[in-house]
């Protein structure tokens, strides 16, 4: 059991998320680096400065971190900082976990054992009945159903499960309604649900913030429906963070002649178990050889010994040399190099805040150019 945050350091998470740079990756190393935000905020500039940057980091401010908190509060909702106590555990549990979430509703709904349906915004009348049957049924059985209050399949899922709970994880800030069709929809979660994001308020959402969205359905849930998907959509996206968190995935069968069922149906062919209704999904989560994992303990971290992570000139020049523009994992950097994991994650983390550093799925990373 970890102690609760002080109001100075959750004030400072959340400047720390906020700042120029720092996703989920360089947020979990600050921390497990320094100890504390506090301290990684004030080491921010003079990494950048060792990464190659060519000018100061932007630092989130305590004024813009506070007027943050405050127009989330207004419109109902509230910040979880990574550490707080209500901070859901499975998220906490996923790596890298969300730095910051905003919620809007029952809170505690995000603690309950959930599983996600997800699918196609074009959905068949059949798959938006089966994505409501399974909900309605799951809800029957305890389980909160989690979504991405998307047209179509995630639309039927959130409608069914409404009176039970449901949660939606929304790609904008929660005073955005999107898709408009669902502002009903989206205010009627918020007072009997959960709307949940990673997205500060005003934040209109973008293409680059779905697959965030995508990673927290799969992280709030203890397995992930594929109902209807094409075979390039959000849903395997979905799909493809479950199974990197542990979570397990299964898809509904649909015509091989419809387009919505061919990624359904590819999760099928690669291994995900065929499901046809909420009974299928509860059966195999009870299986002893299931993925099946308790309640996690929340992280905490203390500070390292900033020398056993020095670079020194040597090996700087050769983790360096061992990135380029292709996507690289992490293991062949490190084997590359002749360095240790900390050592090359204390480079990246430099680079990464200098801006040039991209970092791609499956823990590879990229260098971009120097800026002129």
């Amino acid at each position: 059991m970890t102690s609760p945050l002080s109001p100075a350091e959750r004030l400072a998470r959340l400047r720390l998320a906020r700042s120029e740079n720092v996703g989920p990756v360089t947020f979990r190393d600050l921390l497990e680096h320094f100890g504390n935000a506090l301290a990684a905020l004030d080491a921010l500039p003079d990494l950048a400065s060792r990464g190659g940057a060519r000018r100061s980091i932007k630092i989130a401010s305590a004024a813009d971190a506070e007027a943050e908190l405050a127009k989330t509060e207004k419109t109902g909702a509230r910040i979880l900082v990574l550490g707080d106590e209500d901070f859901p555990p499975r998220l906490a549990a996923v790596d890298p976990p969300p730095p910051v979430i905003s919620v809007a509703g029952d809170v505690a709904l995000l603690a309950r054992k959930s599983i996600a349906i997800v699918g196609s915004r074009n959905a068949s009348a059949a798959g938006r009945r089966i994505a409501a049957t399974m909900a309605e049924t799951l809800g029957a059985e305890g389980y909160a159903v989690v979504s991405g209050l998307a047209r179509g399949i995630d639309t039927s899922a959130h409608r069914a499960s409404l009176a039970s709970g449901t949660i939606a994880v929304l790609a904008g800030g929660l005073d955005i309604v999107y898709p408009e069709e669902n502002r009903e929809l989206q205010t009627a979660i918020a007072s009997q649900g959960a709307l949940v994001s990673e997205m500060p308020p005003g934040t209109s959402p973008q293409a680059r913030h779905f697959p965030r969205r995508n990673r927290l359905i799969s992280g709030l849930s203890l397995a992930v429906v594929v109902v209807e998907a094409a075979l390039r959509s959000g849903s395997l996206i979905t799909a493809r963070f479950a199974l990197e968190q542990g979570r397990d995935v299964f898809a509904v069968p649909g015509s091989p002649l419809d387009p919505r069922a061919q990624g359904a149906n590819r999760l099928i062919k690669d291994g995900a178990p065929l499901v046809e209704n909420a009974q299928d999904v509860i059966a195999a989560l009870a299986e002893p050889l299931g993925r099946r994992f308790g309640e996690p303990d929340p992280p905490s971290y203390a500070p390292r010994d900033a020398s056993a992570i020095a670079a020194d000139s040597d090996a700087r020049t050769r983790i360096l040399s061992a990135l380029g523009p292709t996507p690289t994992p992490l293991d062949e950097i490190v084997r590359q190099a002749s360095a240790s994991v900390p050592l090359v994650r204390a480079v990246l983390l430099e680079l990464e805040l200098a801006g040039r550093l991209h970092r791609d799925p499956g823990d590879r990373v990229s260098l971009l150019p120097e800026e002129a």
